[in-house]
C-alpha cells in the first residue's frame, strides 16, 4: 500500500489546508510502518484516486456531504487539542478516545487511528481556528454537531468537565457555526442540573406544554441518527445516544408537567 494511497483515502476534503499539513507531519513518524502494512485503516481508501480528485473539486464548489474519513481526521485534531486544553492529557480521555474509536472502526483500524492521534497530540502550536474554518467550510451542520458531543464525551471521560476544557469546546463551537442554543443543548448532556432538560430541547423553563411538544419534535428531527447516515454506521452509535438524551429529556418534562 503506498502512502500515496492512504493519505488520500485517510483525508478525503481535507487533504490541503492547515488539516493537510498537520496530518502530514503526524504521518512522518511512521511512513515506514504505513507502507509495509496491510488494509487501510480508513473506510474510504478505495475509492478510486481519480474519484477522489473529481469529488474534491466538486466539492470546492459547494458545501460536501462529509465522509468517514474526512469526520475521523477531523475529530482526531479537534480532540488532541481539547485533551491538552486543561495543560495535561489525563490517561482516562486517552482511553476513552481509544475506546470509541475501537467501537466504532474496530481494534485493527482504532489502533491506526490512535497512532496518528498521539502523533498530533505531540505537535505544538496548532491553530485552533484554521483548522475549525476548515471543518466549517467543508463539513455539514449534523457532522458538526455529532462533533461537539464527541468532544464533551472526551472532556468528561475523567469524570467532569475543566473550565478550561469547556472554554476550548466553547470556542470551538463558535469557529465551527455552532450557534449558542445548538452547544447549550450538547453540553447540557453532560451536566446534571434542574434546568438540562429544557436546555437539551433548546426552550426556556417558561414554555408552555405545547411548546416542549413542539421543540421536541424539532431536536428528535435535528438529532436523529439518519442525519449522520453519509458519515457510516459506525458514527450512528454517537447520534443514537444524542437522540436518546433528547427523549429522555422529553420523558423528564413530561412526568413534571404531567402530560
Amino acid at each position: 500500500m503506498s502512502i500515496s494511497k492512504w493519505i488520500g483515502g485517510a483525508l478525503g476534503w481535507s487533504f490541503g489546508g492547515p488539516i493537510g499539513a498537520i496530518i502530514g507531519v503526524a504521518l512522518g513518524s511512521f511512513v515506514d510502518s504505513l507502507t509495509n502494512g496491510k488494509g487501510s485503516p480508513f473506510l474510504d481508501e478505495g475509492q478510486p484516486k481519480q474519484n477522489r480528485r473529481a469529488t474534491h473539486s466538486r466539492r470546492t464548489r459547494q458545501q460536501p456531504q462529509t465522509q468517514s474519513g474526512d469526520f475521523e481526521v477531523s475529530l482526531l485534531i479537534l480532540a488532541s487539542i481539547v485533551i491538552k486544553a486543561d495543560g495535561k492529557q489525563d490517561q482516562r480521555e486517552l482511553d476513552f478516545v481509544r475506546q470509541q474509536f475501537v467501537n466504532m472502526y474496530g481494534k485493527e483500524r482504532a489502533n491506526h487511528a490512535f497512532k496518528l492521534f498521539k502523533n498530533i497530540s505531540d505537535q505544538k502550536n496548532i491553530s485552533t481556528r484554521q483548522v475549525c474554518l476548515q471543518i466549517r467550510q467543508m463539513m455539514d451542520h449534523s457532522s458538526r454537531l455529532q462533533l461537539m458531543h464527541f468532544l464533551f464525551g472526551i472532556a468528561k471521560a475523567d469524570g467532569t468537565v475543566t473550565d478550561d476544557e469547556e472554554r476550548q469546546i466553547y470556542t470551538m463551537a463558535g469557529y465551527l457555526g455552532i450557534n449558542s442554543r445548538d452547544y447549550e443543548s450538547i453540553k447540557a448532556m453532560f451536566y446534571n442540573s434542574s434546568d438540562n432538560a429544557y436546555k437539551i430541547l433548546e426552550i426556556d423553563k417558561s414554555a408552555t406544554v405545547d411548546e416542549i411538544k413542539k421543540a421536541y419534535r424539532k431536536m428528535a428531527k435535528k438529532y436523529h441518527p439518519d442525519k449522520v447516515i453519509h458519515l457510516g454506521k459506525e458514527h450512528q452509535v454517537g447520534a443514537e445516544e444524542k437522540f436518546r438524551q433528547v427523549q429522555k429529556a422529553y420523558e423528564h418534562l413530561q412526568k413534571e408537567r404531567g402530560f
